[in-house]
């Protein structure tokens, strides 16, 4: 019988989920046995898995999860060191070089354990069967827009928080934007046609900037990009891979440019193949931007958790298209769980 473990998320401001308490009742319908552990911050309750029929496991509980549990979590697990003897679904950020990842695949050669990275469960196209990108393009031009009141203001992108709902965010930045006496900023979205790009430009939209709406045929030539540092707010919305142009050079600092703020929502600087090269590091919701030059100031949003921003919207969005993939757990080694399988074990060799 294939068994679930859902297990409680440890990063700080990590309050979403990937399955809801109605894909619950579904799995266990289908015969399966699914764990939920207790959580402080998971935006749904407890209580409402218990009443679709999950087992409950106190919070942290998961090493000692039977052996053939499943293990299913959203962002990284605690960085002590551990061999890894589950089978682990999550965003694992593994498999393009990064130093963290390396060692998140040793622990798994180590003990034994399996890695599907959620981040390519695809059809047999090479397309994402279920993905976070519309609210992380969504939220991370309003972190953007944040970065650049803070400007407006003379100072640099204070704390951002969860906010109950689109409709709150969307109040609040109205305020913050108005309150600066400013034109609306013109923003350029690269990868615009994408989840992550069409939430930004919804977001862009919703408080009135100008969109300079940007996808594969306006890069196609590879650059270099003078159009970018002519736009006040840049939003990236393509992930690092081979091949990928670069948008903003490492000069890009000097004076010449109108742009002031990047949202790097793909959010990948340790990577080779980042398109953005005036960085590299990841900031944090106590540390929104990276300020990289000061004449004119130029700061950059990377924050690697922007859905959590709107954790209920962005968990049942999620959940919603990921409930079929789950329903197919009772067969791992075919279809979008086997071809998980698969870019695992070749990359876990490479360790």
């Amino acid at each position: 019988m294939t068994h679930l473990w859902v297990r409680a998320e440890s990063r700080p401001n990590e309050d979403r989920v990937g399955i809801t308490p109605a894909g619950v009742a579904s799995l266990i319908g289908r015969g399966m046995t699914v764990t939920v552990e207790d959580s402080p911050r998971r935006v749904i309750p407890i209580q409402d898995y218990a009443r679709a029929g999950a087992q409950i496991a106190p919070e942290g509980s998961w090493p000692e999860a039977p052996e053939d549990a499943m293990v299913f979590g959203l962002k990284e697990l605690p960085e002590d060191g551990t061999p890894l003897r589950h089978r682990h679904i999550m965003f694992g950020h593994a498999f393009k070089g990064q130093p963290a990842g390396r060692a998140l695949l040793k622990r798994f050669r180590e003990g034994g354990g399996t890695l599907y990275d959620l981040e390519y469960l695809t059809d047999e196209d090479g397309r994402r069967l279920a993905a976070f990108g519309y609210w992380a393009g969504y939220a991370g031009a309003a972190v953007s827009l944040m970065a650049w009141v803070a400007q407006a203001h003379g100072g640099l992108c204070g704390p951002v928080h969860v906010h109950a709902s689109r409709e709150h965010l969307l109040q609040d930045l109205r305020a913050r934007m108005d309150a600066t006496g400013r034109p609306r900023p013109r923003a350029i979205v690269i990868g615009a046609k994408g989840r992550v790009g069409r939430g930004a430009s919804d977001l862009l939209t919703d408080l009135g900037v100008p969109v300079t709406a940007w996808d594969m045929a306006e890069t196609a030539h590879g650059g270099p990009f003078p159009e970018v540092l002519m736009h006040d707010v840049f939003i990236n919305a393509i992930l690092a891979q081979p091949g990928a142009p670069v948008f903003v050079p490492a000069d890009a600092t000097g004076a010449a440019r109108t742009l002031t703020v990047i949202g790097d929502v793909a959010c990948d600087p340790t990577s080779e193949f980042s398109p953005i090269k005036v960085y590299d590091r990841t900031t944090s919701w106590d540390a929104p931007v990276l300020r990289v030059a000061d004449v004119p100031p130029l700061d950059v949003m990377a924050i690697d958790n922007l859905p959590s921003m709107l954790p209920r919207e962005s968990s049942e969005d999620y959940a919603a298209q990921l409930l079929p993939v789950l329903e197919s757990l009772d067969a791992p080694h075919v279809g979008p769980w086997g071809r998980a399988e698969q870019l695992f074990r070749e990359h876990v060799k490479e360790v």
